[in-house]
């Protein structure tokens, strides 16, 4: 029996019961650390938390929703992409790598093209950056399925590398002329530089487009081409696919290819809007957090914007725990918490249904 062909109620307890389980694990160790240490703060003042990150006299801001949204916006490109190379059954662990690569080749295209007009740099500089993930992808692509090693330790490695390009071109090529430190790059051209939308509501109108493209596109590729189902093949299977005939090697390339292509333009859209110049961390570890979100959604693409924007929330209201004497590394516990307990409802779930089959066909 599969996951579609379960009740309804099993189908909506096993999304339900994991948040109600992380809010009530959060509230109860809110209620221990009130007890044991002078803290104040309780689950109703961090729920008050979580509203103020996205309000202002009580009423939502625009600013505020423009932040939730600009992180939104890379980190939902990222999830989708993850999500291609999921069906594939790869763990791209190097997506991180990926976003950052994405984003020098962003940066290197604006530092060489800057006397080109807006209108061609711009495109040249989401192009590049396409390129630029898509091909680190494809090195550990091929590294996976030319010479054995595995995706995850390949992932790792090249995820270490880039960071260390990224030290050498700010501290040496790219470094501004008027500073003698390497911690930031010299500021991107104006002319490459994605336009907001206000300054009240300060998102790149740009950006939010192609992520919606995105997963739009994403959605079709997978779920309505030959292409998608040989991926969903190679992922279940893929001594059995290539059997049948299915090019696994082929589409776990084009799986990755596509992941670092996604992975990429979020890389842009850091330095491209977000920064405005390249600093040794301007991933802001988006790559990892998008691994947890499709941890919760599995291969249903569908629900990577809602998820995504979930966990951007969570993020966002980090900055208002230091007003309660709370820790912003709450948010991680939640977010932690909230992914163990949907991988273990999935598993419960997975055993209860294949018991449930074997019941059935002793009965028959």
């Amino acid at each position: 029996m599969t996951e579609s062909q379960a009740p309804l109620w099993a189908r909506l307890s096993s999304r339900a019961l994991p948040i109600f389980g992380a809010l009530a694990v959060i509230t109860l160790l809110l209620l221990i650390l009130q007890a044991l240490t002078p803290i104040e703060a309780g689950p109703l003042e961090v729920l008050d938390a979580f509203i103020r990150s996205l309000t202002a006299r009580g009423e939502l801001s625009p600013r505020k929703l423009g932040n939730v949204v600009e992180f939104w916006i890379p980190l939902v490109l990222v999830s989708m992409g993850l999500v291609v190379t999921f069906r594939a059954g790869l763990w791209n662990i190097g997506v991180e790598g990926q976003i950052v690569m994405g984003g020098l080749f962003a940066a290197g295209a604006a530092f060489s093209l800057a006397d080109l007009p807006p209108l061609l740099l711009v495109p040249l500089c989401l192009i590049a950056a396409m390129i630029g993930g898509a091909l680190w992808a494809l090195l550990a692509g091929v590294l996976r399925t030319r010479f054995g090693v595995n995706e995850i330790f390949g992932g790792v490695a090249l995820n270490a590398l880039a960071n260390q390009i990224t030290l050498q071109l700010i501290a040496g090529a790219w470094r501004p002329r008027d500073s003698d430190k390497a911690q930031y790059s010299r500021d991107i051209p104006e002319a490459a530089m994605l336009p907001g939308i206000d300054r009240a509501f300060d998102i790149s109108l740009l950006a939010l487009i192609l992520a919606g493209v995105a997963i739009v596109v994403v959605l079709l590729l997978l779920n309505g081409t030959r292409w998608g189902l040989n991926l969903k093949a190679t992922g279940h299977n893929a001594r059995s696919a290539l059997l049948l005939g299915v090019p696994v090697g082929a589409s776990a390339l084009g799986a990755m290819a596509l992941c670092g292509g996604l992975a990429g333009l979020a890389g842009s859209q850091r330095i491209l809007f977000t920064d405005g110049l390249v600093t040794s961390q301007f991933s802001g570890g988006i790559g990892f957090i998008g691994l947890l979100v499709v941890l919760l959604v599995g291969m249903r693409g569908l629900w990577v914007p809602l998820v995504a924007l979930l966990f951007t929330i969570i993020l966002n209201a980090g900055t208002q725990f230091q007003f309660i004497q709370l820790d912003s590394s709450l948010t991680g516990v939640l977010q932690g918490v909230l992914v163990l307990l949907v991988m273990l409802f999935s598993g419960a779930r997975e055993r209860w249904l294949h018991h449930r089959q074997q019941r059935k066909a002793k009965a028959i």
